[in-house]
């Protein structure tokens, strides 16, 4: 299972709604409003064989309210 971190910025005014809608997205765990030049943070998981790319552009970056992501993919979890 590979962890990604999708920052997404969204248009004006529909913060609330994308990350929302972000929550019912398969594979996303947890979605924060975060300051910055982005808006939101998603933590998704994506499986080993699962393409990172193809899971941010279909299952992400389509959703009404997006204007812009950028992925971060994390090698390590430290508790």
């Amino acid at each position: 299972m590979q962890t990604i971190f999708v920052q997404v910025k969204c248009e004006l005014g529909q913060a609330y709604q994308v990350a929302q809608s972000l929550v019912d997205v398969e594979g996303v765990s947890e979605v924060f409003s975060i300051s910055g030049p982005y808006d939101l943070l998603a933590k998704c998981y994506v499986d080993d064989g699962e393409d990172v790319g193809h899971f941010v552009n279909q299952r992400v970056q389509t959703l009404s309210g997006i204007r812009d992501t950028q992925t971060i993919i994390a090698f390590n979890a430290f508790s």
